[in-house]
């Protein structure tokens, strides 16, 4: 598994998702230029943490870099049914 490609799968779902960034970034607390910075999977300087990641999740209702994971560990993802 490459961190790169996690970071990939999340700058996506911000950047081509139903919210916009700048709104994302405002919902977690992020000023929008720091958001970017962190899920560019081509700045080694950077990097996206574990809460971030979490918070993006949340605000964005996306499931795609924990698909990812659990895919690239031999696991299948699914919702929990109440």
């Amino acid at each position: 598994m490459s961190y790169e490609t996690i970071t990939k799968v999340t700058q996506d779902i911000v950047l081509e998702g139903t919210k916009p960034a700048k709104e994302v970034a405002q919902s977690i607390g992020k000023p929008y230029s720091t958001l970017l910075r962190e899920i560019n999977p081509f700045d080694s300087n950077a990097k996206l943490g574990a809460t971030t990641l979490m918070d993006i999740l949340k605000t964005t209702n996306e499931t795609k870099p924990l698909e990812f994971i659990a895919q690239s560990i031999g696991y299948t993802l699914k919702p929990r049914v109440n």
